[in-house]
This record gives structure tokens, sequence and C-alpha cells, in this order.
């Protein structure tokens, strides 16, 4: 094996230290893209979408992808125009210059990608144990999720060119299974034994017009579409960006919102909706209804492995860029931006990201059965679509600022419409969302304010 030599010169930052490495060509980064847009959402949320709205569950799928593919172009518009890391933090600071409202952003991503990653984990130790058939208790769980986010953490040092690798592995495995859904749902439909007049059938709760129904299951379907963002943090680890981001963009979020909408389509014909709301494993039923002879039981906890394992891969990659793009911006720490001679990674972003996650991996595996962790995904939601609707603002503000470099243009009338559909779905009286994801918001909120106040007060007395 040959050896790894130091960066020379032109590869090394204005800073002082080595520049990140540029690995992604437009495969990897659609792969990236994809696999971090795929993932346990789908797997659980196709029931819960079809309790709100009946048989048209695709609709609220169909109406994520687009106001996902709306706000994709805003972000197409700056990562392009700024193609550096820390992606919605690094363009919210560049249009207002408000350190506190640029903290509060930094901290809602980052808060999103390591919590995300954090709950991958038990999920993964717990469908590890599943898959094996052996009994594990709450401790022997909260063990495993500790030693694998170690190892996502192993990977991560090692370099951005074996981490993307690792996630083409884990995501053919995890879209595997999303097509095996959709090939055996075919096969059943085709028999003729599906009912098709489910799909287009409204049947929403007592308590919801069918607008705010569908308003409240496009935000659970949001949850689902939610990863295209995280791409623009790895820029500066991208090769020629400007290029080959709109491209890829455009590509992922197509493919995965052609799948998300077709297995929601498949689910409702194949399964009555009142089954599949009542679910835990809705897309378990789907096939044991499609086909009772696949031992789907014993092969969706490994499927369902390695998609958990690469949402977490990919969030814990976000999470230290986004705090080592901001440390170069001087929002945060300096050491947080200090870069491996070497392997060419954010090492110190990387070990403080995965101290954070790992604390949050003990809380969720002691306190197991808290409403605060059963509602985490909503409320990652939530942080996220308040994050979009300023960087549509964003793009509006910064488009006096002339880069000299020719880039990506989302026009004047997207991020009107973005910034709208987004706040549609942020707010309590449009969204149908529960009062809970506002309080966990509210508090994370305000450990990030305290935060934010404890760097301001080391700064003044440095």
């Amino acid at each position: 094996m040959s050896q790894i030599s130091p960066p020379g010169p032109a590869e090394t930052g204005s800073d002082g230290q080595p520049a990140l490495k540029r690995v992604m060509g437009p495969g990897l980064l659609l792969l990236f893209i994809v696999g971090d847009i795929l993932g346990t959402g789908i797997y659980a949320l196709t029931g819960q979408v079809a309790g709100e709205v009946g048989g048209a569950a695709w609709l609220p799928f169909a109406i994520a992808f687009i106001v996902a593919l709306i706000t994709a172009c805003s972000y197409l518009e700056l990562v392009t125009k700024y193609p550096e890391a820390a992606g919605a933090a690094l363009y919210v600071h560049k249009a207002f210059g408000k350190h506190l409202l640029t903290f509060l952003v930094c901290f809602a991503v980052m808060c999103s990608g390591i919590t995300s990653a954090s709950a991958a984990s038990r999920a993964f130790a717990a469908n590890l144990a599943t898959g094996f058939g052996f009994e594990a208790g709450n401790t022997v769980i909260l063990l495993i999720a500790m030693a694998f986010m170690l190892l996502v953490l192993a990977v991560n040092l090692r370099g951005v060119g074996e981490s993307v690798k690792v996630n083409v592995v884990l995501t053919a495995i995890e879209l595997s299974g999303l097509l095996l859904v959709i090939v055996l749902s075919l096969y059943f439909i085709t028999g003729g034994q599906a009912d098709f007049s489910r799909v287009v059938a409204f049947e929403t709760p007592e308590d919801k017009s069918v607008f705010l129904a569908v308003s409240a299951a496009t935000s659970l379907a949001f949850f689902a579409m939610v990863g295209f963002e995280d791409s623009v943090n790895m820029a500066e680890e991208t090769k020629n960006p400007v290029k080959i981001f709109p491209r890829m963009m455009f590509t992922g979020i197509g493919i995965t919102g052609l799948i998300y909408v077709l297995v929601s389509i498949c689910a409702v014909a194949v399964v009555p909706v009142g089954t599949l709301a009542e679910s835990e494993t809705p897309l378990v039923t789907v096939v044991e209804t499609a086909a009772p002879g696949v031992p789907i039981g014993e092969l969706l906890p490994f499927i369902s492995m390695f998609a958990v394992a690469n949402s977490a891969l990919i969030n814990m990659l976000m999470a230290s860029r986004l705090l080592y793009g901001m440390s170069k911006q001087g929002v945060l720490p300096p050491f947080l931006a200090r870069v491996h001679p070497t392997r060419r990674t954010p090492h110190t972003s990387i070990v403080f990201t995965t101290g954070i996650a790992l604390l949050l991996i003990a809380y969720v595996s002691l306190v197991p059965d808290s409403p605060v962790v059963a509602l985490l995904g909503g409320t990652t939601s939530l942080l996220l679509l308040a994050v979009f609707a300023l960087v549509n603002v964003s793009v509006l503000v910064l488009r006096r600022e002339d880069t000299g470099v020719e880039h990506f243009k989302a026009g004047r009338v997207l991020p009107v419409v973005g910034t709208a559909t987004c706040l549609y779905l942020v707010l309590p009286w449009s969204s149908g969302r529960p009062a809970g994801q506002y309080e966990i918001a509210g508090v994370l909120l305000a450990v990030g304010l305290l935060l934010w106040g404890l760097t301001w007060w080391s700064r003044r007395r440095a």
C-alpha cells in the first residue's frame, strides 16, 4: 500500500490549515444525496400518513417532494455561489451578519443531525439484537449503540473517501428494501387482488378538515424528504461543485420522490388503510400481505439495520462539517476548524460531535419510553423547515452580492414560494403539529442561546 503524503502548499487553506480532500464526483455525490434522503422514515411513516388522510397517502409525499424541490433550488443557488462547508448557517451568516442568528441556525441543524444519528444508533442496536435473535436488555442495547457510534467515528476520521464508499454499500442495501416492497406489491396488484379504489379515498380524523389533515400529513411526510440539504456541507470535498451539484441534487430528489410515491400507492392498494395505520411496521405488513411466503420478518431487521447505519454515518459527516465550516467563519471556537494533516478530515469537529452523540445515546437508552424521544422526528422536521425558510430569504438578500462566478439561479419566484410553504408547515395553526414538538424545539433553542452566551463571554475575556 502506498504511503499517504502530507498535503502540499496548494492543498493548504489561507488560514494555514490543510484543505479538505476533494474526493466526491457526480456518482458519489448522487449516492450521498439518495442515501441521506432514503432512511428509516419511509419504513415507519407510511402508516402514520395514511392515518391522517386515508388512501390518498401518496398526496402528502408528492407535496413534500415539491416543497423540497423548491427549497433545493435556493440551496443550489447558494452552494454554487459559495461552495464552502457549513451550508445553511454560512448562507444566513453572509445574508444577515448576525452572530446570534447564525449560531441558532447552526445549532438547530447540528441538533437535527446529531439527534437523528443518536436515535439511529439505538435503532441499529435493537435491529442487530432482533436480527440475530438474542435477548438484549437496555444496558446491552446501550453498549452496542455506543460501540456502533465509535465505529462511525473511526470511519469518519479515516477520510471522506472511505465514508462515502461505505455510504454506497449502505444506500444499495436500504434501496433494495424499498424496491422489494414495490416489486412484490406490483406482483400482487397484477394478480388482480389489489383495491385501487382506496388510492383516491380521503379518510380524515373527525377533528380535522381535509385541508388540515393533508397539511398535518405533509408535515409528517416531509421528514422522509429531509436530507438533501446535508449534501451542501460537503461542498469543499466535492470535485467541481459548481458544475455537478445542480444535476445531482435534482436527480437525487427526483429518484427518492418517485420511490416514496410508488411505495405509498402500493401500500394502500395492497393493505386496507386501517390495518396500515395501526401497524408499527407498515411496509412489513404490505410485503406479508403481497407475498406471504417471503421471510420479510427475518430480512427486515437487517435491511433496517443498514438503513439506520447509513443515516447515522451521513448525519455525523454533516454535523462535523457544519461545525468546521462555522469555525472557519469565526462563529464557533477556532479549534473546531483544525484539519488532520494526512487524512485531511476535520478531526476535532468529528470527535466533538461524536461526544455529543454519545451523551444523547445514553439519554435515549436510559429513558426509552420518554415522550420526548417519540417526538424528536417531528421536532427535527420543524427545526429544519424553519431553517429552510431562512435559507430561501437569504437567497433574495444575497442577490445584491456579486461573487464574479457563474452559478445556478433559482429565480425570484421560487425563493418566495419556498419561504411561504416552509412557514406554512412550521406554524401551529396551519401545520397541524402537536404542541410537544414546539416545546422540544423551544428547549433546544434555549440551550443554543445559553451556549451562544457562553461563547460570547469567553471571546470577550480572550
